[in-house]
């Protein structure tokens, strides 16, 4: 199963990257749209995962590869601590703040949303 996680987690980290990449040239850097985006998409998806896991629609060794392995690796909390402190020193408080509140509400709402969605989908 610890296979499975990596290969998870391989998949989850370039997808990240390239998601990232490609959502800073389309928005661009004054706002750290990418890691907004990926972080709110991977709660969401976690939400939906898990709520499988726990239904058993989703097998351990699934959950392994797509929760712990993919979401860990797509999701982010390094980056998102460092694009804050990156908007605080360069005198942008106010988008910092922003960023931090709008993440951490919109990322526990993307995972109740996820956990509702697969209940719903389950029926």
């Amino acid at each position: 199963m610890i296979w499975l996680t990596g290969i998870g987690g391989i998949i989850g980290a370039v997808l990240r990257f390239g998601l990232g990449k490609a959502v800073s040239v389309r928005l661009g850097t004054a706002f750290p749209w990418g890691t907004w985006l990926i972080n709110i998409s991977g709660s969401l998806l976690l939400g939906i995962l898990y709520k499988m896991f726990l239904q058993g629609t989703l097998s351990p060794a699934l959950w392994g590869m797509l929760g712990v392995g993919f979401c860990g690796a797509y999701t982010t909390f390094s980056t998102f601590g460092y694009e804050t402190l990156q908007l605080i020193d360069s005198g942008r408080g106010g988008r910092a703040a922003l960023y931090v509140l709008s993440s951490v509400l919109l990322g526990i709402a993307g995972a109740a949303l996820g956990m509702e969605l697969a209940s719903w989908l389950n029926h």
